[in-house]
């Protein structure tokens, strides 16, 4: 595919908020190429295996987290930025990386955070993905952080848009290094997003059918899910049901992918200087007007039916009580975050608060669990079943 004139360009980037401290010879990779590989390795991104996507530390293996969503997200973004002639290493390192500010077990684990830090100013997962990046992640022996590129940096800031109202997280990280929110970012990180948008809504109804908690009957009162329904039966009338539901999920994914391909060659039809898209004023890679109005109808019935499932709130529950615990524990007794973690605690807040905050925000399900029953045994069997 022949490169856009509004793909970023890797050998014009803005550069790092460290410069000169990385070994940029080893290869002949691409600064963006660096980037992605950097995410892969580092230990915040292995650690999304066991970090919840819908299903809190699932049972079963066939059930996706943060990981393999990440991983797919990344499969579709890469799709759509070749397609568009975009910069495919850019894309996929701003999808594998966008849920790494997630702390275990998801929204409920995000809320019970923010409510923990209400007096020092709240917890915000995009904002601490930005935070583990730049700061927390340190595998170098010069400097804090992954030392990411900006267009990397300022993509995971801004993927869903400008900011105008920083959290406090990611103001501190822009005043260190100034990343541009108030306009809008790359072609790369706004397909990231709606790469992320593509792959929870359809592969969220995988889930949701394999747990057993959507009906397919309440997703085709869906007007443009029946219409995929009737496709795949016309077109595999005999196959067994389950392989037809992940057909649905395939055909579902195509039509959008092919969507915001259009969409996007028509938002920016005439466009050749990639400096216009961060004035542009809106998204200009995204779905069209009767597909977005579409996808928000699909997200609402999610809500309803799977994300507010009456089962998923009561474990919900459960494990805002496990991060409340953890939180209880380490402000009373620190030293039980290991000594690395304990050393390092400054004395005053807000900063102590919130370095214990990163160290929950950090840990997997699995380990977050483990941590809770070795503090409180039988006074929390009640969340075993988590």
């Amino acid at each position: 595919m022949e490169r856009s004139p509004l793909a970023a360009d890797p050998a014009r980037s803005r550069g790092r908020e460290f410069p000169g401290t990385s070994d940029e010879t080893r290869g002949p990779r691409s600064a963006f190429q660096r980037d992605r590989d950097r995410i892969i390795h580092s230990i915040a991104f292995r650690r999304l295996r066991s970090k919840t996507q819908v299903f809190v530390a699932p049972e079963g293996d066939h059930y996706r987290t943060r990981l393999t969503h990440s991983l797919e997200v990344a499969q579709i973004g890469r799709v759509i930025a070749r397609a568009l002639g975009l910069d495919e290493d850019l894309t996929e390192a701003l999808c594998l990386a966008h849920d790494i500010g997630h702390p275990p077990f998801g929204h409920a684990g995000e809320e019970a955070l923010d409510r923990a830090l209400v007096d020092h100013g709240g917890f915000d997962h995009n904002a601490q993905t930005l935070r583990t990046l730049m700061r927390l992640e340190s595998p170098y022996c010069t400097h804090e952080g992954l030392n990411l590129s900006w267009e990397v940096l300022e993509g995971l800031a801004k993927h869903n848009g400008p900011v105008h109202a920083p959290h406090w997280a990611l103001a501190e990280l822009d005043a260190a290094f100034p990343l541009d929110l108030e306009g809008w970012p790359t072609l790369e990180a706004q397909v990231a997003a709606v790469a992320d948008d593509i792959a929870y809504d359809n592969h969220d109804i995988d889930d949701g059918l394999r747990a057993g908690f959507l009906e397919l009957d309440d997703l085709l009162t869906l007007d443009f899910i029946a219409d995929q329904w009737r496709e795949v039966e016309r077109r595999f009338p005999n196959a067994p049901r389950d392989r037809q539901l992940r057909e649905l999920v395939r055909g579902q994914i195509g039509w959008m992918v092919n969507d915001v391909l259009a969409q996007t060659r028509t938002a920016t039809a005439g466009m050749d200087d990639p400096a216009a898209i961060a004035g542009a004023g809106r998204a200009l890679a995204g779905f069209s007007p009767a597909l977005h109005a579409a996808e928000r109808r699909l997200k609402a019935f999610m809500y309803a039916k799977l994300y507010y499932h009456p089962e998923q709130t009561a474990t919900a529950d459960k494990a805002d009580a496990v991060i409340e615990r953890l939180w209880q524990t380490y402000c009373e007794d620190p030293a039980r975050m290991g000594t690395r973690w304990f050393e390092s605690l400054p004395g005053e807040e807000p900063h102590r608060s919130r370095h214990i905050a990163d160290y929950i925000a950090g840990m997997s399900d699995r380990f977050a669990l483990e941590r809770v029953r070795e503090f409180h045994g039988d006074a929390v069997s009640d969340l075993s079943n988590v």
